[in-house]
């Protein structure tokens, strides 16, 4: 009786979980993308009849309500619809009996789809379209395929590219590429331990059943499911409470001499810049110093040569990358770990410099915070002190 039940439930339609503007975007996008498609190929087709072809509506709710979709991407939508209409006039004219030859066009443009890797579901209509469309279809032959099949697709696809890129949607669904920040065949820190890109393949290859979701985008899923996990065990640590306070500040107008020595005096690898007002202007780290801002090390380089230059905002870095007092070094890990930061100034809401955040500042947070969590004592390393 409960396996009869747990059946049952699977009639219940999951909830969506697409937000208010996701939902909106969906509606607007496809009353203007149709409209469009619509419109233009009237115009293009003129007394070509049919000039548009109900299949459309239903590549409209891919390309607009799921554009992150694999079946919603651009060679699956022309490349699908494209392919079905030729199977689909090839089963009608070989095939005398309708429905096995519609049956036939569906069955065989599933099997095409799948091997030229172009997967659209409502191109299955389309190859019905091209067996059940009536004398005017088969009068036109494999003419069907290009007009109004073909053009249907490439006017509807670029209302897709001009609408999801307006509003700042990822389309075509790229897939996405951590690179090492340092260049190396390395994966990411964050990637090291876990799971990994390959245990979510196997599981997939093992799986067997087509999922409507891209694998770049589950990847990135699981991600931030470990990162929430990761937020919820150790997220009430902030800034404020492990950033150095008596932060070292230059002027832009210092000179890079006065900044190696404050480098070198205080055994520090970067230093932010501030202006007159003391908001934060840029940073200035070690590697600015010893090669020069977007310079190549030269040959025989020992010891550092520093850069011919007047003021220390001829080499500094403008675009900072800053946190705040009250962020949850959780959200830091990403940042030091894979994205290559190894200093993040903590600045104030006018952008006052109020501390700084480094790696090991966040490598004792995080050690003391498993300490506490497992119930194991702090243990400092014993400093040697010379004679």
């Amino acid at each position: 009786m409960n396996d009869v039940r747990a059946w049952l439930r699977g009639f219940i339609p999951a909830p969506i979980n697409a937000g208010r503007r996701e939902k909106l975007c969906a509606c607007l996008g496809a009353w203007i993308g149709l409209m469009f498609a619509g419109l233009v190929s009237k115009a293009t087709l003129g007394n070509f009849n049919p000039w548009f072809i109900a299949p459309m509506g239903a590549s409209a709710v891919l390309l607009f309500g799921m554009p992150s979709s694999p079946l919603a991407q651009p060679w699956s939508l022309v490349g699908g619809n494209i392919v079905s209409a030729l199977v689909g006039i090839v089963c009608a004219q070989s095939i005398g009996d309708p429905i096995l030859a519609a049956s036939a066009a569906v069955a065989v443009a599933i099997a095409a789809m799948f091997a030229l890797r172009c997967l659209h579901p409502p191109s299955g209509a389309v190859a019905l379209t091209a067996v059940l469309g009536g004398p005017t279809v088969l009068a036109s032959g494999y003419r069907f395929a290009l007009w109004p099949v073909g053009l249907n697709s490439i006017f509807l696809l670029t209302a897709a590219l001009i609408f999801n890129n307006l509003l700042r949607r990822r389309y075509p669904h790229a897939h996405l590429h951590h690179a090492n920040p340092h260049g190396t065949a390395d994966p990411l820190p964050t990637e090291r331990l876990g799971f990994t890109r390959a245990d979510l393949d196997e599981v997939l290859k093992s799986h067997q059943q087509l999922l409507d979701i891209d694998p770049d985008d589950l990847e990135e899923i699981f991600r931030h499911a470990e990162l929430n996990a990761y937020h919820r065990r150790f997220g009430q640590i902030r800034c404020a409470d492990l950033m150095s306070k008596d932060v070292i500040t230059v002027q832009q107008s210092t000179s890079p001499q006065a900044v190696w020595r404050l480098l070198a005096k205080h055994r520090i690898k970067a230093l932010p810049v501030v202006d007159d007002a003391g908001m934060l202007a840029g940073i200035v780290s070690l590697h600015d110093m010893m090669i020069g801002h977007e310079h190549d090390v030269p040959a025989g380089f020992w010891p550092p040569q520093l850069p011919r230059v007047g003021h220390i905002e001829q080499l500094m870095t403008r675009d900072v990358r800053t946190a705040t007092p009250d962020q949850l070094i959780t959200e830091l890990v990403p940042l030091f770990s894979d994205a290559g930061y190894h200093h993040l100034p903590v600045v104030d809401a006018q952008r006052r410099v109020i501390g700084m955040v480094t790696q090991s500042d966040l490598v004792a947070a995080l050690y003391r915070a498993r300490l506490e969590e497992t119930g194991k004592p702090v243990h400092r390393p014993v400093m040697a002190v010379a004679a």
